[in-house]
């Protein structure tokens, strides 16, 4: 919280209206993004797990409604269903296969990224001739689906869009998941001490599945709010680079990679510097390559932190 404070001082002086409504709307709108996906990755990280299948999932299940909206002539809300099952079957498969194979999630959902990113732009190239879709605003139930999705309210000189509420309603119930119920107990005691939590009774292998799940659920939810916002989709191989930002962002906000340690507020947090810095970095007129410098120092931090926390914690007997 106070790396958050301390940046969002220092680009305040470069650029005075970073701290206007537009600028705390821009803010707002490259965190909530961000930070549905990131909370859903803590989550995993708590568990001692990685996903980084989730900007893929966002873009394949984005592509999926899109189809079935252009190709097939289902209405937005029926598309919108079909897509979440399957974005749920893939985080199934992602969970299945972790727990059965034994094999690290990093590589797991690795693999999934390339499967998804190839059969995503062979279908899209074979059914709708290109990599992009758009004009979707005439199917059945569009309207009502901008309201869900694409609200905005403006203030000032600042838009805020949906997303946002989207955003603290996420990491709400995350928080909340993970504090007060049996879940959240069970995602703890999963990242921290798996064997022992398993010997006690605790559901290991189903809650690993239920996480994946989750993150799924978190990649479609993000590929339906740039969908029903730009009314279409284009198509692109950035799926892995947006999964590993997710991971960034977690990351930032405290989550252990070694797991058992980590929370949805953390990684919000972690969401807003994403945010302030880049949008610090373009309002004070720097170079674009900047972000990714000043990013990965902040990353680089955030690890050797990590590093000294996760040791400090293996010194800790644990029951």
């Amino acid at each position: 919280m106070l790396t958050l404070v301390l940046l969002l001082g220092f680009f305040a002086l470069q650029a005075p209206d970073l701290l206007s409504s537009a600028g705390i709307a821009g803010v707002l709108e490259v965190a909530a993004m961000l930070g549905i996906g990131g909370v859903a990755v803590a989550l995993l990280l708590v568990a001692g797990q990685f996903d980084l299948s989730v900007g893929m999932l966002a873009l394949a299940s984005s592509a999926t409604t899109a189809l079935l909206v252009d190709q097939a002539g289902w209405g937005i809300w029926p598309a919108l269903a079909a897509s979440l099952a399957g974005a749920l079957l893939v985080g199934l498969v992602n969970g299945v296969l972790v727990v059965n194979t034994g094999l690290p999630s990093f590589l797991v959902t690795l693999a999934t990224v390339l499967i998804l990113q190839g059969t995503t732009l062979v279908v899209l190239q074979n059914l709708a001739g290109s990599a992009r879709i758009g004009g979707l605003e005439d199917a059945s139930g569009w309207a009502s689906a901008t309201t869900v999705f694409d609200s905005t309210a403006r203030v000032g000189d600042g838009e805020f869009r949906v997303s946002l509420l989207w955003w603290l309603g996420v990491t709400a119930v995350a928080t909340w998941a993970l504090w007060r119920t049996k879940f959240g107990n069970a995602v703890f005691a999963t990242g921290g001490a798996r064997t022992a939590a398993r010997e006690l009774g605790v559901p290991v292998r189903r809650t690993t599945v239920g996480l994946f799940c989750l993150s799924a659920t978190a990649g479609w939810l993000i590929g339906t709010l740039g969908l029903v916002r730009f009314g279409g989709i284009e198509a692109n191989g950035e799926g892995l680079i947006i999964g590993i930002e997710f991971v960034v962002v977690a990351v930032l906000g405290g989550s252990l990679l070694v797991g058992g340690y980590g929370s949805a507020f953390g990684a919000a947090v972690g969401a807003l510097l994403y945010g302030v810095l880049r949008e610090g970095i373009d309002r004070a007129g720097w170079d674009p390559p900047w972000f990714q410098a000043l990013l990965g120092v902040l990353l680089l931090v955030a690890v050797l932190a990590n590093g000294v926390v996760a040791s400090r914690l293996r010194g800790v007997p644990r029951s």
